[in-house]
C-alpha cells in the first residue's frame, strides 16, 4: 500500500500535469507495487485537488467494459473514474487539439440518474428505478501521462479513468422507450466508418455495467446521487482522431452526436 504522502504526491502531480499539459509519469511505472486500492485513493485525492480548485463532480464513468476494449488496453477488468463539469463538451463543439494529448474517442450511452443508488447488491431492476432517461453521447479517451505505463487498469484509475471530454447527444430518451441491450452505434471521421458495434458487448447490457460501477464504488463509500451521468462504457474499439477531423456517432435508438477538433495544434 502506497503512504499517504506518496499518494498526496502523485495526485498533485496529475492534476497539475492536467492543468499544465506537461505530461507525467504512468502511476503503475513509479511505484512497482501498486495496487487498484492504492490507484482508487489517488483518483480520490485528485477529486478533491479539483473540487478546491472549483470544479464540480458531475457523475463517473465506468470503462474498459467490452472484451475489444480490455484486449485493447491489457486491462483484466473494468475501470471507474469520477466525471467533472469541465470535461462535458457540448456536441457539435469544435475542440482544440492543444488541450489533449494521445486522444481517441468511443461510442457509449449515458445514463442520467433520477434517484440515489447505492451498493452493495444493486442490480439491474434498481438501475432502471433509479435511471430518469439515456442519452447518445462520444468520449475522448485521453491521459495525463506521458507514456503507457506497465499496468494499463492501475494507470486508468488513477486518472480519472482514463476520460478527457465527454460529449453529450441532447436526445433523452427513458429506458422503458427503447432496448438499451440490442443498441447499435456507428462511428465515422470526416463522413467515413470506423467502428460499429452493439450495446450488447457492454457486459451483456449497459444497465449491467451501471449496476457493476455502483456496487464498485460502494467499496470505497461513494454513492450515486440525483442528476449524475454515468458513462456506461463503449461497445467499439476506441479510435484515434487528429487535427481538422470532425467526429459522428450515429444510434439507431438515439439520433446522433458530433464533435469537430480544430486544424491547428
Amino acid at each position: 500500500m502506497l503512504t499517504e504522502e506518496q499518494v498526496g504526491d502523485t495526485a498533485t502531480s496529475i492534476f497539475q500535469a492536467e492543468k499544465t499539459r506537461v505530461w507525467v509519469t504512468p502511476v503503475s511505472n513509479r511505484f512497482e507495487h501498486v495496487d487498484v486500492t492504492d490507484a482508487y485513493r489517488i483518483a480520490l485525492a485528485v477529486r478533491d485537488l479539483k473540487i478546491a480548485d472549483g470544479r464540480t463532480v458531475r457523475g463517473h464513468k465506468i470503462g474498459l467494459t467490452s472484451k475489444a476494449m480490455r484486449e485493447m488496453s491489457g486491462a483484466t477488468e473494468p475501470d471507474y473514474g469520477f466525471l467533472y463539469d469541465d470535461w462535458i463538451v457540448p456536441e457539435g463543439s469544435t475542440i482544440e487539439m492543444a488541450r489533449l494529448n494521445r486522444p481517441l474517442v468511443e461510442t457509449e450511452i449515458a445514463f442520467v440518474m433520477g434517484a440515489p443508488l447505492s451498493g452493495p447488491s444493486v442490480n439491474a431492476a434498481d438501475v432502471i428505478r433509479a435511471t430518469d432517461f439515456v442519452l447518445p453521447m462520444l468520449e475522448i479517451v485521453d491521459s495525463r501521462f506521458n507514456t503507457r505505463g506497465k499496468n494499463a487498469l492501475i494507470d486508468s484509475i488513477s486518472d480519472g479513468a482514463s476520460c478527457g471530454f465527454a460529449v453529450l447527444g441532447g436526445n433523452p430518451v427513458k429506458l422503458t422507450d427503447v432496448d438499451v441491450r440490442n443498441m447499435s452505434a456507428s462511428l465515422s471521421i470526416n463522413g467515413e466508418i470506423q467502428q460499429t458495434g452493439s450495446a450488447r458487448a457492454v457486459m451483456g447490457n449497459p444497465i449491467n455495467a451501471v449496476a457493476w460501477l455502483v456496487n464498485r464504488l460502494h467499496e470505497f463509500g461513494v454513492p450515486i446521487q440525483p442528476g449524475d451521468i454515468i458513462l456506461s462504457g463503449s461497445f467499439i474499439r476506441a479510435v484515434p482522431f487528429g487535427p481538422g477531423d470532425t467526429v459522428l456517432a450515429l444510434f439507431d435508438q438515439l439520433g446522433e452526436v458530433s464533435l469537430s477538433v480544430a486544424r491547428t495544434k
